[in-house]
């Protein structure tokens, strides 16, 4: 589904009686809209697990740092962060990072076709603080380091083959990752200040042992045109990829991606920006800027990503009121759901199981405020297809 730019966006939700307003200084603003009539409704109250829903949506916890899985002998990590599902016969998986360093790696939860906990296990050790990542389209699930010249370790979600480090996709402080089968190309943000967005480009599509790391080209306006030009030195020493290439646009923290339908979209946490880039006809725009929306945003702290059928895309926030906010194609953005009570965590890896009826995520450090305190959710409901 296409997506314009949030040009005339209705906001919805935000921290005082929201109206109908736009995300760009000087545009009409839209007709007014009532607080928290997103496209799911209000906010409910907090349920058992302190979680604020629309109508129709459950919530259940699936796995704590420290506590055994389910009914498993498998102890979940600690700060647990980017996910994703993948299709398992009549059930699925949901892998998770670890965003610890020393010893941060991934693991993952295997369900019966009822959603039942039938297995826990680890599928990558002895990495540094496993921020996000990505799914591929051959389903692996790429686990990104988060540290200075960190690695990505393609890994497998059954944990049957060992993971393998993926050096040719650059060493810089990678954050997400995000595959794009049309142009047969991986696309990578980097989480520093002055930050670039990469693309990788294998040798051969569905092998990421070799090919050509580029960097995303264009000037510092919020729109405009792009173009890709090849990082010289991947490896990044002595100078780091981001400095390599002379024109390569910065970006203040790069976070999440996703793409779908020629669009890959990726947020910034240090402007609080979603970007959206038209694969088409290679521009980029500001999708959500929340400095742009006088004070009623109810999206701050933009961090992880992923998209629905629907086309609705859903964003994680690091702090912030910890909402999960939605954006949909017709440019509405609200709070979908909020977590009380955890002010000292971020909501990370939201992921949707292959029917597109449960949405699995974590709060990193829930309720105490420790890497240790990681409490993983799955939230089951009518969500729009």
């Amino acid at each position: 589904m296409e997506r314009r730019s949030l040009l005339r966006a209705a906001v919805i939700g935000g921290t005082s009686a929201a109206l109908g307003g736009t995300l760009w200084r000087g545009a009409a603003y839209a007709a007014p809209a009532q607080p928290g009539t997103g496209p799911y409704g209000a906010l409910g109250s907090p349920d058992a697990n302190g979680i604020r829903l629309p109508s129709g949506f459950t919530s259940r916890v699936i796995a704590r740092s420290g506590q055994r899985v389910g009914s498993t002998s498998y102890t979940w990590h600690n700060a647990p962060d980017g996910g994703a599902c993948y299709a398992d016969g009549t059930g699925w998986i949901y892998v998770s990072n670890s965003e610890i360093n020393p010893s941060g790696g991934a693991s993952a939860v295997k369900f019966s076709s009822t959603g039942a906990i039938t297995s826990a296990y680890r599928i990558l050790s002895g990495t540094r603080q496993n921020c996000a990542g990505g799914k591929t389209p051959w389903n692996t699930w790429l686990s990104c380091e988060e540290v200075s010249l960190g690695y990505v370790y393609e890994t497998d979600p059954w944990g049957t083959s060992a993971a393998v480090q993926r050096p040719a996709m650059g060493r810089f402080k990678h954050e997400a990752a995000a595959a794009d089968p049309v142009r047969k190309v991986i696309y990578l943000t980097e989480d520093e200040t002055n930050g670039r967005f990469y693309r990788f480009v294998p040798a051969a599509w569905g092998n990421l042992s070799s090919g050509t790391l580029q960097v995303m080209v264009a000037g510092s306006a919020t729109s405009g045109s792009f173009t890709w030009t090849d990082v010289p030195d991947p490896d990044g020493s002595p100078t780091a990829t981001r400095s390599q290439v002379s024109g390569s646009k910065s970006f203040n923290g790069g976070e999440g991606c996703h793409y779908a339908n020629d669009t890959v979209w990726f947020t910034t946490k240090g402007d609080n920006r979603v970007w959206q880039l038209n694969l088409l006809n290679n521009t980029y725009e500001l999708a959500y800027d929340d400095s742009l929306v006088n004070g009623t945003a109810p999206l701050t702290g933009v961090d992880n990503i992923t998209g629905a059928s629907s086309g609705d895309l859903f964003v994680a926030e690091d702090g912030g009121t910890m909402d999960i906010c939605v954006i949909t194609p017709d440019d509405v953005v609200a709070s979908f759901l909020r977590i009380d009570g955890q002010s000292g965590s971020e909501i990370t890896g939201p992921a949707f199981s292959p029917d597109g009826t449960r949405l699995y995520f974590s709060s990193q450090r829930g309720t105490t405020g420790s890497s240790s305190g990681g409490i993983t959710y799955e939230v089951t409901g009518p969500f729009r297809s």
